[in-house]
């Protein structure tokens, strides 16, 4: 592979701010794993926002580019899963797998796409420097769309993108990305806008995991009681400054139970309990290395959170601590606080 743009490259971040900014260009945020795609004829590389090649994960994605993208380009874009009218991202957590065969049985069962929106590269030229005006038009040009490849959806009218932020959320989508006309590509550095979903709910704190470098509270593993009254393990809370943390630690000494008998998670300390998802002391699918041991805390403590949209059953993103709430009983905080966004095809997003 000889291009003018060569991996590993880390892809253009994004800022968050509180509303969408105005005289920019706006698209929909997607909510899969970024994907820098490198191609030097039959040669495919796709990046992730690590650097990590996740190439072989993708094996369908990789047949539908050489369809759809130039012969030598590089093309910045975000691998989704469609699942009936929306995005899955579970189904796309479990594409990451180390065994071949079950790679190619997922590629069939839950194909993936690519939704592409920048163009860093094409032929022998860089584009790198050159304005996203002039990226996307050449984006626009070069792209040939299919069911697996999409440019993804914009506009410069801000009432459009208002729209988008309020409608797009019910396919699965993550809120709006605005960017400057005139910006150059710049890696690893946040210069565009991001947009996002900010709500709140009141959460049951049954447990902690400790801090990865230091013995301080590294995140508060949080719960919402379902129909049925189990406390279900909903997400995590973890962004403390170090003073905070070690404040924590005093704060939830005394609601440490250290026998899990009665403790509504106790089944999850068991190995077997561990095989189906992302619970509290379950290996990281990202790190085999990375230990998640928790220390369970008696459910009496509840805690405010800002979020910005669930995922099945669970907070998509890390949970935002906002207060205590001493004042709540734990035994209501349930799921049926959350708000609901109205529901909307994905297919009318991408045209189909």
């Amino acid at each position: 592979m000889k291009l003018p743009v060569m991996p590993p490259l880390k892809p253009m971040l994004a800022k968050s701010v509180p509303e969408i900014p105005p005289s920019l260009h706006y698209e929909p945020k997607w909510d899969g794993f970024r994907c820098i795609v490198f191609r030097d004829g039959d040669e495919v590389e796709l990046g992730s926002r690590n650097e990590r090649p996740i190439t072989r994960y993708f094996p369908e994605v990789v047949a539908a580019l050489k369809d759809s993208l130039p012969a030598r380009c590089v093309v910045d874009g975000e691998i989704v899963i469609v699942r009936g009218k929306k995005l899955d991202f579970d189904a796309l957590l479990n594409r990451i797998h180390p065994a071949d065969s079950r790679v190619r049985l997922l590629a069939a069962q839950t194909p993936a796409s690519l939704i592409a929106f920048d163009l860093l590269a094409l032929d022998d030229r860089s584009l790198m420097a050159q304005p996203f005006r002039e990226r996307r038009l050449l984006l626009e040009r070069a792209l040939i769309r299919g069911p697996m490849v999409h440019a993804t959806p914009a506009t410069q009218d801000l009432g459009v993108a208002r729209d988008w932020f309020e409608q797009f959320e019910g396919a699965g989508l993550d809120g709006i990305v605005a960017k400057p006309l005139d910006l150059p590509y710049r890696p690893d550095q946040r210069a565009m806008f991001k947009i996002k979903h900010d709500r709140t709910a009141d959460c049951v704190v049954a447990g902690f995991r400790w801090h990865k470098n230091d013995r301080v509270v590294g995140s508060l593993l949080l719960g919402l009681y379902d129909g049925s009254e189990q406390l279900q393990h909903v997400g995590v809370s973890a962004s403390f400054p170090l003073r905070r943390r070690r404040e924590l630690v005093q704060e939830l000494e005394p609601y440490q139970q250290h026998d899990l008998d009665g403790h509504p998670w106790a089944e999850w300390a068991r190995a077997e309990a561990h095989q189906g998802g992302r619970l509290p002391g379950a290996q990281s699918r990202w790190n085999a290395k990375k230990g998640l041991s928790w220390v369970a805390l008696r459910p009496e403590l509840v805690c405010e959170v800002a979020y910005d949209h669930m995922e099945g059953t669970r907070f998509r993103h890390t949970a935002q601590f906002r207060r205590w709430r001493p004042d709540r009983d734990p035994r209501t905080c349930g799921y049926d606080q959350l708000e609901e966004p109205v529901s909307y095809d994905l297919a009318r997003i991408l045209g189909h």
